[in-house]
């Protein structure tokens, strides 16, 4: 990221809004936002195959690896921005599953993969595709299911204001698109939570 460019930008932008970008409370603020965003757009940096590559520690599955075991993990915290108004979209839950192929992911790679991937401007429904291909290049293999529910706070904090919204998207790879005892293992959730 070019930190000078964003530093200068932010500086113009608090002037275009009728701010004083020199007062004490926003001297610092350029320099704030250019590392705030370095560190929450860390993952434009990087391609889903690099993703896959970074968190793509796997150790070999023990047993049959023929039989259809599915690894599920629930309720993984997430945010993003949307591309579209480069607003919050929090509040957001991830479940994913997926059959191995003769290996696993370690478990934290899984979250990891979530994380890196949320980190780009993104649309929901994108960021769920990013995230099942990346797991199954990661695993080696084509059976992922990923499901997201989150909050966008384009509809909720401006245009409609409809705070209680949430937007749930699907992904489905593999056995997960036909198999509905494989989607409901995705599925499960409650309280308007992923």
């Amino acid at each position: 990221m070019d930190n000078k460019a964003i530093e200068y930008h932010v500086r113009e932008l608090l002037r275009a809004i009728g701010e004083d970008p020199d007062r004490e409370g926003l001297r610092e603020t350029p320099r704030r936002v250019a590392g705030m965003l370095n560190e929450m757009l860390e993952g434009i940096s990087y391609s889903n195959h690099d993703i896959a590559k970074m968190f793509g520690k796997t150790f070999t599955q023990e047993g049959d690896s023929s039989a259809d075991e599915a690894v599920v993990m629930k309720d993984i915290t997430v945010f993003s921005f949307c591309e579209h108004h480069m607003a919050l979209m929090y509040d957001m839950h991830v479940n994913v599953a997926y059959i191995p192929r003769g290996k696993v992911l370690g478990l934290s790679k899984i979250a990891r993969i979530c994380d890196m991937a949320a980190k780009r401007l993104q649309l929901q429904e994108r960021l769920g595709r990013d995230i099942a291909q990346i797991i199954s290049e990661a695993a080696g293999t084509e059976d992922v299911g990923v499901l997201i529910s989150g909050c966008h706070s384009c509809m909720t904090a401006r245009g409609i204001r409809n705070s209680q919204a949430r937007t749930v998207t699907k992904t489905f790879m593999g056995k997960f698109r036909e198999d509905p005892e494989l989607k409901a293992l995705v599925e499960d959730y409650k309280e308007g939570r992923a």
